[in-house]
């Protein structure tokens, strides 16, 4: 039986660095990095598993990477695929500080059906304990498994599949960095079966996409975190400098601290201002309470606040109707 053919796309990040040392898993980098190519040439045995198409794209550190990286890889992967017949899915290496946000940005805007994979590693793969190898392979065999298809974008990361929408980093250094911590996994990869137990719900692409052939650059949309002792000059800073939505990471369950509230509400009444509350607890949906409503502030759900502000951004880019940018938030 002929293998599946999965394109690996690299960005860099930790799965493609090296350190000087096979112990060195914190301060690496040192010793250059690794090409998409030459890193699954690292391990031989992932052509047992698929027929693999490596894809150099670029090395982007995971902290700087934004919209005209994630705008040139929804190119190159809409050429690969038209130009790769019996292509069965992607793979895309990424450094784990904002692989959430990529993930997250693509699933809402990629127009592949097919499996998309997101891996990278918490150990570069010179250490002596690295995951770089088995994560790589097993988000290749994840992107095989035809359960994958149309499930959006998925992270693959320690044996567990995400979903997009629901995954973020817990942990800085700890190989179970990844979790969904309202849902948990969608399914996990283990040496003899790929398993699936359940299905994303929230509108997704390709299916319900964001369109941006015509956008340059995504509105801007800044984050104003709530602390005790807060006087609202961030959240002056970010309206003087013209931003077109804010999104306030609120106490759990989602209040602003009284000086940014005044600041942001201000705004939406004088600028038209859009304003997402999202929280920053980690975990649980922030709801429709008096306090937003009387402010003009749309609740987040359960999104995390670098998430909504992903959102918000994407929907600033078809409409600044609140009530349409609420529907947005209710669905996606």
């Amino acid at each position: 039986m002929p293998k599946t053919k999965i394109a690996v796309i690299g960005l860099g990040g930790t799965i493609a660095s090296l350190a000087d040392h096979p112990l060195e898993i914190l301060d690496y980098g040192a010793s250059g990095s690794l090409e998409c190519d030459a890193l699954v040439d690292l391990f031989p045995e992932l052509g047992e598993l698929a027929d693999i198409l490596a894809v150099r794209f670029r090395a982007v550190p995971s902290f700087n990477i934004f919209y005209p990286d994630w705008k040139a890889l929804l190119s190159l992967m809409e050429k690969i695929e038209a130009e790769t017949p019996g292509l069965g899915g992607f793979v895309l290496l990424h450094g784990t500080g904002s692989m959430e946000e990529t993930a997250f940005f693509l699933s809402q805007t990629v127009r592949t059906a097919l499996p998309v994979v997101m891996t990278g590693a918490q150990r570069p793969p010179s250490a002596r304990s690295s995951d770089a190898g088995l994560n790589l392979a097993n988000a290749i065999r994840a992107a095989t498994a035809p359960a994958a298809r149309d499930q959006g974008v998925l992270i693959l990361m320690n044996d567990e599949l995400h979903a997009a929408r629901e995954a973020t980093k817990v942990s800085t250094l700890r190989l179970n960095a990844f979790q969904s911590p309202d849902s948990g996994p969608v399914g996990v990869v283990d040496g003899d079966a790929v398993t699936f137990y359940r299905q994303p719900l929230r509108r997704r692409a390709p299916h319900h996409r964001f369109d941006l052939s015509n956008v340059d650059m995504l509105p801007r949309v800044d984050i104003v975190y709530s602390y005790t002792g807060s006087d609202g000059t961030a959240a002056r800073a970010f309206v003087e400098a013209g931003a077109s939505g804010i999104v306030s990471a609120g106490f759990a369950p989602g209040y602003t601290a009284d000086a940014d509230a005044g600041v942001l509400a201000q705004a939406v009444r004088e600028k038209g201002l859009v304003v997402v509350q999202a929280s920053r607890g980690g975990a649980g949906r922030t709801f429709d309470s008096r306090r937003a409503r009387q402010s003009g502030f749309i609740p987040a759900d359960n999104l995390n606040p670098q998430k909504a502000r992903l959102l918000l951004a994407l929907a600033l880019t078809r409409t600044r109707d609140t009530a349409e940018i609420a529907d947005i938030f209710r669905i996606h």
